[in-house]
């Protein structure tokens, strides 16, 4: 039996769009995953608190509202700043700016502050399909002898 993935979904702390949350959840079992959805406007400190309760394979975050340049940008240097945190796989996705095409440009800029992967709303979802089957297969964990029998 292959191991089941865990991911978080959340939006960052501005964003109050629950749709995309959803579609996420919905695409993240398809691929077999366990799903942690946290809901939109979810603060910093608990997006954090749920990474170490969950320990899950990918933090995946979406943001509608045209702010998650900002929003993502300051969440990942928090998790990243954090000791147990900082090999804590993140991934941030959808209108990452207000400006149309121009979002492009936070990309990178989202890339170098310590994002694993960055999907703009323009053609991001085949990409992020792309991310997710590139995945390595999650660890197999070793069965102790009670489990191991049962």
């Amino acid at each position: 039996m292959r191991p089941v993935r865990k991911f978080i979904v959340s939006s960052v702390s501005s964003d109050a769009h629950m749709w995309n949350l959803v579609f996420l959840q919905l695409l993240l079992e398809e691929h077999g995953g366990e799903v942690h959805n946290l809901g939109a406007c979810v603060p910093d400190e608990v997006i954090i608190a749920e990474c170490r309760a969950v320990r899950p394979d990918v933090l995946v975050l979406s943001t509608v509202n045209g702010h998650g340049h900002l929003d993502g940008l300051r969440l990942i240097r928090k998790i990243r700043s954090e000791p147990d945190l900082q090999d804590q796989r993140v991934v941030i996705g959808g209108k990452l700016g207000v400006r149309g095409s121009e979002n492009v440009k936070f990309i990178e800029k989202l890339a170098e502050g310590g994002f694993d992967g960055v999907f703009e709303s323009e053609g991001s979802l085949n990409s992020f399909d792309e991310f997710l089957r590139g995945l390595a297969p999650a660890p197999q964990l070793a069965l102790t002898g009670a489990e191991a029998a049962a």
